[in-house]
């Protein structure tokens, strides 16, 4: 019984010729001619383009290499191969649900691929298809109990097993066995309800498997399910796992995940249009298309994701943020190869940009044929321009995130609340990430956007991550439940913002703690203004807010009511603030810091605190910041009201933890608010309901306004009207009036 196709077969006498479109043009027109069912014919194709790679020239730099690489290794693989009731390659005793299934792939791949000297080799696509069953008969074979990680059974397994069995092509046989193993493991049923873990990027790698199951027997039911059960994915939540209005994407219903399971379902998406483009089960939606803007490139600064969106996954290995702003770059190409050409043109510029920029590892010396072939053309298009870091201000508060953007820097807010957790541990990892939803404010200033990346995590004093507020009580590792459920009770988590400034607030809890907390961060141009109120704690244990911890062996000047750390910037604090330089451990490496904080004291009552960052000032900067008393104005700093006025900006601030009066402003109700005059006769007042409670607030803005311009609110005198706030998820109001002369 033949192993391979007579189409394959056929096809691959035919590869002499074939260059920069490689192995798939000859594959496609011998499929063309000798398959009756042409749908999953391009399917196939389609599939053989996008997952092993196509678009480049195989007998180029570094393509060349690269393939020859994956030749050698596959030859490795297939010399090794020594089947036993245990084993495939006796260096992975079964079940080996990660390395053996891989291999296979891999070994797929240079079947496939031109260049790796064993394109279209009969033995080589044997020593796959008989490694596959034997797998099957022995590990995931119909029947068999799924012990262990759902995740192997019904997405890791079946999904590289199936996608080698497409690239090789099974014989009847084992095409069937493998047929009912993966519909006894991963049965229609999985795609019948969203929700459990068939949710957001699960559902999308389900919906893979179905494909590839679909495109194994030519089953047109099994494409229709694939097609059907994305349908959830596609549509906003305001709960749980999936796209929010506001950008926020959450997994494990309370983590904010775009750098993990948000770049596997942008990645899985994008290769579900572009394989199923043309064919009678084609897809594409809008959704996927915003998320791109909204949702992911927020979280990307100069190629690398910020580990606020990465869960539990920030410590596994030093610049893993690099790695997933790679992934995210590389899907987001991918998805503009069937994107409408305006956003086609804007990712282009975007992408060319990160790349231009990285700090760590060049984007195109990573070893993806297809990625790199793309990128490459995108760098040396001089029609492309390299698109700068956005300037503005982004606030998710349905996600408990905000970032905000400056020329030459950049600062991130991660967040807990009622919806979001303080963090996520799972399967050992991220056993000391405690606090990183307590207020943690990581900041990148030229040349130093590596510094979360090196080594941070393993390294870090966890009870001091920078910005937060935490009792210094000992945890124990994996404190609170597991895979992200450590809520607060407290739902007032989020702002206001007009896109270039921002009021953030959050009512804090601490992980296992009795301390409780009301924190303010104010975002402006070269500033971040940090207010703290309330602060209670019974649990016997002192309480420090962590003005920085900075990964570096920088001197650090410290003078009366401010401070500054040479390349990185300065602060201007309010009391006594205490230092430390130390050289820590961890991972196996040893990394400086430098770390600065306020000492609450033990069980402190309604303690409080006030400093500015100033991230990439210089030394004399920070002194003149300092010792100009006019520049900020701290209006409030209490458990009631938290609010600022910045004249050289005509802007005030103001987090009303309940109603107020905040200067000339007053709240109705517990609400931020963002009031800012401007120098051609006009004022903007924004406000958000981070509580999402609201059907009506008034605030008063005591200025002689003569006419609302603009915006979603009653005007009666001097004080605004805005309805229906609970329904807007936190998100902010924005209106213009213009003021009597």
């Amino acid at each position: 019984m033949p192993i391979i196709d007579d189409v394959h077969r056929r096809s691959f006498l035919r590869l002499g010729g074939v260059a920069a479109a490689g192995v798939i043009g000859a594959l496609a027109q011998a499929e063309a001619a000798h398959t009756p069912d042409d749908s999953f014919v391009r399917l196939r194709r389609r599939w053989r383009e996008v997952s092993a790679g196509s678009g480049y020239d195989p007998a180029a730099k570094p393509y060349v290499t690269w393939l020859a690489g994956l030749g050698r290794a596959a030859t490795r693989y297939r010399d090794t191969m020594a089947p036993a009731r245990t084993w495939l390659w006796p260096d992975q005793a079964f079940p080996s649900f990660m390395a053996t299934p891989r291999r296979l792939r891999g070994m797929a791949h240079a079947y496939v691929l031109e260049g790796t000297g064993l394109t279209g080799d009969p033995a080589l696509a044997a020593a796959v298809a008989s490694g596959i069953d034997h797998y099957r008969r022995h590990v995931y074979a119909a029947g068999a109990d799924p012990v262990g990680n759902w995740w192997h059974w019904q997405i890791g397994v079946p999904r590289a097993l199936l996608d080698a069995a497409v690239l090789v092509g099974l014989d009847e046989e084992r095409s069937v066995a493998l047929r009912d193993a993966v519909d006894h493991f991963v049965p229609d049923s999985r795609l019948a309800r969203y929700g459990g873990t068939s949710t957001g990027a699960n559902r999308v790698d389900l919906c893979l498997v179905m494909l590839l199951r679909a495109m194994l027997r030519s089953d047109p039911g099994k494409a229709d399910l694939a097609v059907a059960g994305l349908d959830p994915v596609f549509r906003y939540v305001g709960e749980g796992d999936g796209f929010y209005r506001d950008g926020s994407f959450i997994q494990h219903t309370y983590v904010p995940y775009q750098g993990a399971y948000g770049v596997t379902l942008l990645s899985g998406l994008a290769t579900m249009f572009a394989v199923l483009r043309g064919s009678p089960w084609e897809v594409t939606h809008e959704i996927v298309f915003d998320a791109v803007e909204r949702s992911f490139a927020p979280f990307v600064r100069d190629g690398a994701c910020m580990d606020l969106v990465r869960g539990r996954g920030v410590g596994r290995r030093p610049f893993g943020d690099h790695e997933k702003g790679r992934e995210t770059a590389a899907a987001i190409l991918l998805l503009g190869d069937v994107a409408p050409v305006a956003y086609r043109a804007r990712w282009h510029a975007m992408v060319k940009g990160w790349a231009v920029r990285n700090t760590y590892r060049p984007m195109l010396e990573h070893r993806e044929p297809a990625f790199h072939a793309r990128l490459a053309a995108i760098m040396a298009d001089d029609a492309v321009p390299a698109a700068p870091e956005p300037v503005g201000h982004r606030l998710l508060p349905m996600s408990a995130r905000a970032v905000h953007r400056r020329p030459g820097w950049c600062a991130a807010l991660s967040m807990a609340s009622h919806r979001i957790g303080h963090y996520e541990h799972g399967n050992g990892e991220n056993l000391r990430g405690w606090h990183t939803g307590s207020g943690m404010l990581y900041w990148w200033a030229d040349g130093h956007g590596d510094q979360y990346s090196d080594s941070f995590w393993p390294t870090v004093d966890p009870y001091r991550l920078p910005g937060t507020t935490v009792s210094t009580q000992r945890l124990p590792d994996g404190a609170g439940e597991g895979w992200g459920d450590t809520c607060t009770p407290w739902r007032w988590v989020g702002g206001a913002t007009d896109g270039l400034h921002a009021a953030v607030g959050q009512h804090l809890t601490g992980l296992e703690s009795t301390m409780e907390a009301f924190k303010s961060w104010f975002f402006l141009d070269d500033a971040v203004v940090c207010l703290g109120a309330g602060i209670t704690c019974e649990d016997g244990a002192r309480v420090e807010t962590i003005v920085d911890n900075r990964r570096t062996g920088a001197p650090l000047a410290v003078e009366p009511g401010w401070a500054h750390l040479d390349g990185h910037g300065g602060y201007v604090v309010q009391g006594a603030l205490r230092t430390v330089r130390e050289r820590r451990t961890g991972g196996g490496v040893a990394r400086d810091y430098v770390t600065l904080w306020l000492d609450h004291g033990v069980d402190p009552r309604s303690a409080g605190y006030v400093y500015m960052l100033l991230p990439g000032a210089s030394r004399a900067e920070t002194r003149a910041r300092a010792a100009d008393t006019g520049w900020l104005r701290v209006m409030a700093n209490s458990a009631g009201l938290q609010a600022v006025h910045v004249p050289s900006l005509g802007l005030t601030a103001a987090n009303f933890w309940t109603a107020g009066v905040a200067g000339d402003l007053a709240a109705s109700a517990p609400c931020a608010v963002l009031a800012r005059e401007h120098g051609d006769g006009t004022a903007t007042l924004t406000v958000a309901d981070p509580r999402c409670g609201l059907d009506e607030l008034a605030v008063t803005w005591s200025r002689p306004v003569a006419s609302l311009v603009s915006g979603d609110a009653l005007l009666t005198g001097s004080t605004f009207t805005f309805r229906g706030l609970a329904e807007r998820e936190g998100a902010s109001i924005t209106v213009t009036v213009r003021l009597s002369l």
